[in-house]
């Protein structure tokens, strides 16, 4: 009885083992595809999985308390603005459409950040805006500028950030310093 017992934990562990590693790849090249397509092939595309993990553990079916969805929680107008200049993107639940809705929206973001020179804080400021909204994070830019701080830094938007009204910036930071920790361990 006590080998069965033993045969049974070991079939577990691995059987575990193995869908952990399943894990550590899934979507990997959706998040490679939609990377290469809207930042170019030298970009690093983990940290867009570093984002997926961040906002949903890779959950596909995951939606949040504002109603965002899937892998990227996507706001439905946010995709069907995405969709609306990408036709080939068919459904939010998707999790390949949803991932390249959410890089291209990424995209808009770093894009719209053109006034940040440095691609680590680029990257930064797109994500606060993904998550926070870019108007938000425009505020504290200006919050930043009064106290004489560099506002294209990630720093002194992180120093400010609690004189913006009403921005859940806890939230925010939390969600940028998520990122940061999940693409270390997808750099491993």
């Amino acid at each position: 009885m006590r080998t069965v017992g033993l045969i049974f934990c070991l079939t577990f562990l691995l059987y575990n083992i193995g869908n952990s590693q399943k894990h550590l790849t899934r979507y990997d090249d959706t998040f490679k595809k939609y990377s290469k397509r809207f930042f170019g092939p030298g970009f690093d595309w983990k940290l867009f999985k570093a984002q997926g993990i961040a906002e949903s553990q890779l959950t596909p079916e995951a939606t949040s308390y504002v109603g965002a969805r899937g892998i990227m929680q996507l706001m439905p107008s946010t995709f069907k603005e995405v969709k609306s200049k990408n036709p080939d993107f068919k459904s939010i639940e998707d999790p390949e459409w949803n991932i390249g809705a959410g890089i291209y929206y990424d995209r808009t973001m770093y894009v719209a950040w053109k006034d940040i020179k440095d691609d680590s804080e680029k990257i930064r400021f797109t994500f606060g805006s993904y998550n926070a909204g870019r108007g938000t994070i425009l505020k504290a830019q200006t919050k930043a500028k009064i106290d004489s701080l560099d506002h294209t830094s990630w720093e002194s938007i992180s120093n400010v950030a609690h004189k913006v009204p009403k921005w859940r910036y806890k939230e925010t930071l939390n969600y940028i310093e998520n990122i940061n920790q999940y693409h270390k361990q997808l750099e491993k």
